[in-house]
């Protein structure tokens, strides 16, 4: 482990630390209270339990199965596990991904220009925004339809190619901030290596006027690279061209000049950044490119503001009254000491459609590992899974087993005071479901309720609800560029704060790279280049059936 990494105790540390234990005795003598107990012996308890963010972003977590007491050894577990010389660590640019001895410096994606953050004795602050400005300079080339294609016509459709943080970042951000957007160009993204993706995305468009967005920081991800060659085809048999036309309908998000200029890309429009920006912490960095056109400069530039806000609160902020570390706490107490599996992101907003999906990578891809930083197996529970789609719809789906199923789903919900769209009673609407899911969720119905309703016997117990299910409610004000900023640097610093007391590195993603391996392999054994695949039982009749049904 490098030298200057903070210290991080043994995996063994974690389940031997006092505070740990501590927790364990208050879980046990807690675990059979109610929230409806705890809410009638404490009058105050909804004020104790919430927190006021930046810019009025308010979190309610007082309907989660905790007391000021559960938080309180939380907030001991937290200091014992050194998370505040973590976070300064971080923020200072030490080496903290330390399987790949890298900086993590996503912060530094949204640090004003008057900043400072060294990294191997280079501030990198000054190139962030270099790249910020030649992005902003494209962007407002193809808004205004200054850039021409190779016939001469203004772009009207963009297309991000990426995959996972390169595309999970920018479709959810257009979606999120389609409010604020220009109506006067398309956006659609290609990530899957299934033809249909890029057959369905390019279906109705003129490739004269079809600009693609690259964004592979290597220019070598099978599946982007793909779709793009496949890209580069469509555009020259399109437009009848010859290689020239590529640089007029193609820029890239890299960092390999080399091969960005094979592809025929002029490494003018070549946006690049760094190996300490993780993908799935880049939606920020040149990867957003996409969304900075969609929006412009100026609200790509509002959505930096609210992400850098979250990070100086996350920074500075008393981890009593820190949106993140609050966040964390309640989801360390969820998982390692109630018990749950899962975490329901809920957002009450269409344009957050794909934000539990966006979620999911952030979450999983960073704190879904076995490892600890020492190399040993940790012997608890890391990260749950985390799912969710949009209320009201959610209601119709899937909130039948979180209210009477056996297992316990904590769940989050997002929602808006003011809507982007106001239209009748709508809004009034959406929000009174929010509360009352929450309300329901934790109250529940207790037999002799339903019994009093009138309810037959033999039916009332289908319509008793035990409640005691734990949520957290963040409500602001309304769903703008900076908010989405914020919304987002909260679940990145709450991963953080997370991993560090799990002990595993946060920013690492070992656990992708074997099915990519195997799939080369695989490949050439498809085309029938490779006469007789060697593997397991299984995938080797798999191949064989393949291989007969195309003929091969």
């Amino acid at each position: 482990m490098p030298a200057n990494t903070p210290s991080i105790p043994t995996q063994n540390a974690l389940t031997a630390l006092p505070e740990w234990r501590a927790l364990e005795t208050h879980r046990a003598q807690t675990h059979a209270t109610h929230l409806r107990d705890l809410f009638e012996s404490d009058s105050n308890r909804a004020k104790a339990l919430s927190v006021e963010g930046p810019s009025g972003m308010f979190m309610d977590y007082s309907k989660q199965r905790v007391t000021t007491e559960t938080m309180r050894l939380l907030l001991d577990l937290a200091e014992a596990r050194g998370v505040r010389p973590r976070i300064a660590a971080m923020f200072r640019g030490d080496k903290i991904n330390v399987t790949e001895e890298r900086a993590v410096l996503h912060i530094a994606l949204r640090a004003p220009r008057d900043a400072h953050i060294v990294v191997d004795g280079v501030d990198v602050v000054p190139a962030v925004h270099e790249v910020l400005d030649a992005m902003g300079a494209f962007a407002d080339a193809v808004r205004s339809g200054a850039w021409k294609g190779h016939t001469g016509k203004r772009i009207r459709n963009v297309i991000n190619i990426g995959i996972g943080g390169s595309d999970l970042g920018p479709a959810m951000a257009y979606d999120a901030l389609c409010a604020y957007t220009t109506r006067e160009i398309s956006f659609r993204f290609v990530s899957n290596v299934d033809a249909t993706d890029f057959a369905e995305k390019t279906r109705d468009c003129d490739p004269a006027e079809t600009l693609f967005i690259v964004c592979s920081k290597t220019f070598t991800t099978l599946e982007t690279m793909t779709n793009a060659n496949t890209a580069r085809e469509w555009v020259l048999k399109g437009l009848s061209a010859n290689d020239t036309a590529v640089a007029k309908h193609f820029v890239a998000v890299s960092t390999n000049a080399k091969k960005v200029l094979a592809f025929g890309i002029d490494t003018a429009n070549m946006f690049g950044f760094w190996d300490w920006v993780g993908g799935r912490y880049s939606m920020d960095s040149a990867i957003g490119l996409s969304t900075m056109i969609a929006v412009g400069p100026k609200g790509f530039q509002e959505m930096l503001s609210g992400f850098h806000e979250m990070d100086e609160h996350f920074r500075t902020a008393p981890f009593a009254t820190n949106l993140p570390v609050i966040m964390a706490l309640v989801g360390i107490w969820n998982s390692n000491f109630l018990g749950s599996q899962t975490l329901a992101v809920l957002p009450y907003d269409q344009y957050l459609d794909r934000f539990s999906a966006y979620l999911q990578q952030l979450e999983m891809e960073s704190n879904g590992k076995h490892v600890a930083f020492d190399g040993s197996r940790v012997t608890w529970e890391t990260c749950p899974s985390v799912w969710g789609q949009p209320g009201t719809n959610g209601q119709h789906a899937f909130y039948q087993m979180i209210h009477q199923g056996t297992r316990l789903v904590p769940c989050d919900f997002i929602a808006f005071c003011e809507p982007l769209n106001a239209i009748g009673v709508h809004q009034d609407l959406l929000i009174a479901n929010v509360l009352a899911q929450a309300e329901a969720l934790a109250f529940g119905k207790t037999l002799q309720e339903v019994e009093a309703e009138g309810c037959p016997a033999w039916l009332a117990p289908h319509r008793q609800f035990d409640g005691n299910r734990p949520s957290t409610t963040i409500l602001a004000k309304r769903l703008t560029p900076a908010a989405l900023g914020r919304l987002i640097a909260l679940y990145e610093h709450k991963v953080f704060v997370q991993g560090t007391i799990w002990g595993i590195n946060s920013f690492d993603q070992w656990g992708v790279e074997l099915g990519k391996v195997l799939a080369q392999r695989i490949i050439p054994e498809l085309s029938g280049s490779v006469p007789t695949p060697a593997h397991d039982s299984s995938t080797q009749q798999l191949i064989t059936r393949y291989r007969t049904a195309r003929g091969r």
